[in-house]
């Protein structure tokens, strides 16, 4: 029976819950989501590169077979096969990794916020790029560590900058193939370096890599794991080369640092869903990847080849781009003078729209960048959309 006039509760919230703030892209999406409107702002994969046959097939499968497994609780560490599946795709090269070393997780967002949680207290030292991807940020954000933010240029962080900022850090979070936001790609001379300088610094480097697979010219680069298994902490994800909706990740790292995450990964959901991980075994077990990645390179590498070739057409010469060769993203430097997030008031008015680059940064954020992502817009949409931001730009010299 309902109460008549209850007394309204007032929420006291924790000093943690207080300092949470909303993803700037989740809110500029729920501006954009509107069909009409140009949208380079997402981060999110293409639809059109979403295996929705295979994957029914694997869900058929999966509760044909093992239905009353895949509906069960499972092992916190994850499925087993798929676990072997990750440990064997990530050796080579003189490296082994075992099964023992992997830890699913709801997607890498979770990873991140469990690496937060075991490795950072209030007040700690945790080093990123400049600028960094946002929901890295947010993640460590909750666990109130002191930024700082290393050096970069156009490939990446500069190894030789740690020295002087690294001692008694407690991590150092780095995306080395096309980064997100800037869509960089760090080359095999400055990973090594990076890597020799963590170890000589004893700082644990996190190699996040969801964008490894997706380049669109030569062969992918060498993972920092492989150069050092006992240092690096390799992050992986299938919403980039399978789909995003299955929310799978995993974390690899030397045991006593797993069973430490699993640890709180059992305080946090139990386990990430046997169900769809048996699913994305069941769907990749075969070398579906192999072939199915190439078709993603494929259709991104047109379109970013069509955004390209705009941003020459139509921007003004004062602006200056990156030029990534895999990913999903670039990375746009304005005249001082521009405010991007001013810019897209004015672009949302223009039916465009993007994300302003202040958000990624940890520390003294530059307001004339932006982000724009070409993967979900065909190429005549981002040739219309990229002369109207070109036009928008133009008028404010």
């Amino acid at each position: 029976m309902k109460m008549e006039n209850p007394t309204p509760i007032q929420w006291q919230f924790s000093e943690r819950a207080q300092q949470l703030q909303s993803s700037a892209i989740r809110e500029i999406l729920k501006v954009t989501a509107r069909p009409e409107v140009i949208s380079f702002a997402g981060g999110l994969p293409s639809p059109e590169t979403f295996p929705v046959e295979r994957m029914r097939a694997a869900f058929d499968s999966v509760l044909v077979k093992q239905g009353k497994v895949a509906l069960q609780y499972g092992p916190t560490d994850g499925y087993g096969p798929l676990r072997e599946w990750i440990a064997n795709s990530l050796s080579g090269d003189g490296v082994k990794i075992v099964p023992e070393q992997v830890l699913m997780v709801s997607g890498s967002q979770q990873g991140l916020d469990l690496l937060a949680k075991v490795l950072v207290d209030e007040g700690s030292k945790v080093l990123v790029e400049t600028p960094s991807y946002l929901g890295a940020l947010q993640a460590f954000s909750v666990y109130r560590p002191e930024f700082v933010s290393v050096p970069t240029d156009e490939n990446g962080l500069l190894p030789d900058r740690l020295d002087d900022i690294g001692k008694g850090a407690r991590l150092l979070y780095a995306l080395p193939n096309f980064q997100n936001p800037t869509g960089r790609t760090m080359p095999v001379e400055r990973r090594i370096a990076l890597v020799e300088a963590c170890a000589r610094l004893g700082l644990p480097l996190i190699e996040d890599d969801p964008y490894g697979a997706l380049c669109y010219r030569g062969e992918p680069l060498p993972k920092l794991l492989g150069m050092n298994p006992n240092g690096v902490i390799y992050m992986g994800s299938f919403s980039k080369v399978l789909t995003p909706g299955i929310r799978l990740g995993y974390v690899v790292a030397p045991v006593p640092l797993i069973r430490k995450l699993e640890q709180a990964k059992q305080a946090a959901d139990l386990h990430t869903a046997t169900l769809t991980q048996m699913v994305v075994y069941e769907a990749i077990k075969d070398g579906f990847l192999t072939e199915h990645i190439p078709t993603i390179r494929k259709l991104y590498a047109d379109q970013c080849d069509a955004m390209l070739a705009a941003l020459t057409e139509f921007f003004p010469p004062s602006v200056t781009w990156t030029k990534p060769e895999g990913g999903m993203f670039i990375w746009l430097t304005l005249p001082k003078h521009i405010d991007s997030m001013k810019l897209l008031d004015e672009a949302i008015e223009q039916l465009v729209a993007f994300v302003p680059g202040a958000p990624f940064y940890a520390n003294a954020p530059e307001h004339n960048t932006l982000r724009l992502s070409f993967v979900t817009v065909p190429p005549a949409k981002i040739r219309e959309g990229v002369e109207k931001l070109g036009k928008l730009i133009a008028a404010k010299l």
